[in-house]
């Protein structure tokens, strides 16, 4: 076992159950609702802090609220596939603002990102002028988002 892995019981679960719900939650809020007293909570969770299971505190935003309405998955295969490229290819990306996932898949295609712009001019922009000026993309199709079923980043 590596020297961050820690193994997890139903209190630190439900611990990150209250924090995934509200990550503002206090620990003496969340040591009433798990029955404990605030000294063990404030511990677990700088072991769980620690040990990489909670790799940060964010706030959730309506992109619609920020005139970023439009949600589009980019499904791209790379012409070449080795190391360098691949890495190049993450590496830009990765830095563009508009990109707020990359994912490495299995299948057809090599990456997936999703893409949060404006509007559909926004994202014609972003493809001619950003995704279209990377040379190592072979293929790429775009799926454009109608509605949000489920959104969560709730795991546990």
């Amino acid at each position: 076992m590596d020297a961050n892995d820690i193994v997890l019981d139903e209190k630190d679960l439900g611990i990150l159950k209250l924090l995934q719900e509200d990550a503002k939650m206090t620990i003496r809020d969340i040591a009433s609702r798990m029955n404990l007293s605030a000294t063990p909570v404030y511990e677990r969770i700088r072991k769980m802090e620690q040990a990489g299971v909670i790799r940060q505190y964010a706030a959730i935003i309506d992109p619609q609220k920020i005139d970023k309405g439009l949600t589009v998955l980019c499904y791209i295969s790379l012409k070449e596939h080795g190391k360098k490229a691949g890495g190049r290819f993450i590496r830009e990306v990765t830095g563009f603002p508009e990109v707020t996932e990359c994912l490495n898949i299995s299948g057809q295609f090599d990456f997936m990102l999703k893409v949060q712009v404006k509007d559909m001019n926004a994202y014609s922009e972003f493809n001619v002028n950003k995704l279209g000026e990377l040379d190592n993309i072979g293929h790429m199709e775009s799926v454009f988002v109608m509605s949000v079923i489920k959104a969560t980043h709730k795991i546990v």
